[in-house]
This record gives structure tokens, C-alpha cells and sequence, in this order.
């Protein structure tokens, strides 16, 4: 039990955290105020990383705007794979733009998933919580807990959403690796690339997976989260004007 204090600890601050939410917006949102509490919370997450999503967006556009650099040393050095990493890593350093930094978003929503998954799986720190509904249908419920009822409507909603915010997510990142010459910040032509260059756009999906087996509030999570994330996609990574020359 030791192990999981942290986690209990955590836990236990979301709950309070979302039970506040859900008393101040229980006038206007009735029997639906914790779940929308928890899309307020999950958006207050987003806004705190948000700096690191716009840092993100700033080193997409600049490994964009190095694309014929790329392409220039993967014609150099198409026979020498170890030399082509290590000249576009250099290329990278030299331009300020990490091909890593990209991750470092989704991975600091991992732990905030976590709370919210364990909050509606155990009722740790807030048992009263698992009672609460959205539609008829308990937070801490499961796909499979019911195959009757309001059920599978609410979940066969969410996962729809889910689904089509993945296939627009996987058709950015295939525009970004044509864009930028690289996937992952490795060239499109390098080793394991092929693999690489199938596997990410896919990772989308993964969401929808997850949700068929976490609870409901964890799924309004996931739903949140990446609504967020195509509305920051839409925004942050809309076309840049071409500067009107005067001459």
C-alpha cells in the first residue's frame, strides 16, 4: 500500500478538486455536474501544459522550414545511415529544434489519466463519486456493466467522437511527415522508417482502445483531452502567409 500513497495522495486533491467543480456547477449542469467537472478539470490540465504545446508547435515549424536541409543529407548520405543520424541531430541542435519535444505534452497527461482513472475505478479518496451519472449512466461504469439501457448510447457517443477526432489526428501527423521530411525527427528514408512512418499514425486509435476499458469519467477524459488537442491543432498549426513581396 505504501507504493500507491502518492498515487492515493493525488488522488484524493482530484477529488476535491472536481467535487468543488461539481458543487459550483450543479445549478446550472443538475445531475450532470461531475461530468461536467471533470471536462473543466481536464481543460485546466490543458491550460497548464499549453506553454509546452505551443513550444511544441514552434519546433514542428522549424524542422518544417529545414525539410531541403533534410532531404539534402539524405541524398549525401542515403549509404551511410549512422551519418545521417548523427549530421540531422546536429541539424536539429543547430536550428533549436529537439525532434523529442513533441512528446513531452502527451507525456505529462499521463499522470493526470491515471488520477482520473483511479478516482472512478476505486472511488479512491471519494467514493461517493462512483455514484454520480452522465445520461442514466454511473461515472464509474465500464462498457461492459451494462449492454441495456442508456448504456451503450452514451458510450457509443463518446467512442464515436473518439474515433473521428483519431482519423483526423492520424491525417496530420501523415501531412506533417511529408512536410517535414522526418517521422519522429528520423528521416523518412532512414532505417526502420517504413515501420515507423505506418506505426505513428495509428497511435491515434489507441485512444479509442483505452476507452473501451476505462471508466465513463475517464473516457469523458480522453474525449476532452483530445477535442482540446484538434482545436489546438486547428489554431496553433493553421498556414502561416507567405510575406507579400514589394519590390
Amino acid at each position: 500500500m505504501l507504493a500507491f500513497a502518492p498515487l492515493h495522495a493525488a488522488a484524493s486533491a482530484a477529488a476535491v478538486v472536481v467535487t468543488w467543480l461539481a458543487d459550483t456547477l450543479a445549478p446550472l449542469a443538475g445531475g450532470a455536474a461531475t461530468a461536467a467537472a471533470i471536462v473543466l478539470f481536464t481543460a485546466g490540465v490543458r491550460l497548464l501544459i499549453s506553454p509546452l504545446t505551443v513550444a511544441q508547435v514552434r519546433g514542428e515549424r522549424r524542422r518544417a522550414a529545414l525539410a531541403p536541409e533534410v532531404r539534402d543529407l539524405q541524398r549525401r548520405y542515403a549509404d551511410d545511415p549512422t551519418r545521417l543520424q548523427s549530421e540531422l541531430f546536429a541539424l536539429y541542435r543547430r536550428a533549436g529544434a529537439s525532434p523529442v519535444a513533441g512528446c513531452l505534452p502527451a507525456l505529462l497527461q499521463a499522470p493526470f489519466f491515471l488520477v482520473m482513472y483511479r478516482l472512478f475505478a476505486t472511488g479512491d479518496g471519494a467514493p461517493e463519486l462512483l455514484g454520480e451519472r452522465l445520461a442514466g449512466v454511473p461515472l464509474g461504469w465500464h462498457l461492459g456493466d451494462g449492454l441495456a439501457g442508456p448504456v451503450p448510447l452514451v458510450f457509443g457517443v463518446l467512442l464515436t467522437v473518439l474515433l473521428a477526432l483519431a482519423w483526423w489526428s492520424s491525417r496530420r501527423a501523415r501531412r506533417a511527415a511529408a512536410a517535414t521530411g522526418t517521422v519522429a525527427g528520423a528521416p523518412v528514408e532512414g532505417p526502420g522508417a517504413a515501420v515507423l512512418g505506418r506505426l505513428l499514425p495509428l497511435l491515434p486509435f489507441g485512444t479509442v482502445l483505452v476507452a473501451l476499458v476505462v471508466p465513463l469519467a475517464a473516457v469523458l477524459y480522453l474525449v476532452t483531452t483530445t477535442a482540446w488537442t484538434a482545436v489546438e491543432q486547428a489554431v496553433l498549426r493553421r498556414p502561416v502567409p507567405e510575406p507579400i513581396d514589394k519590390r
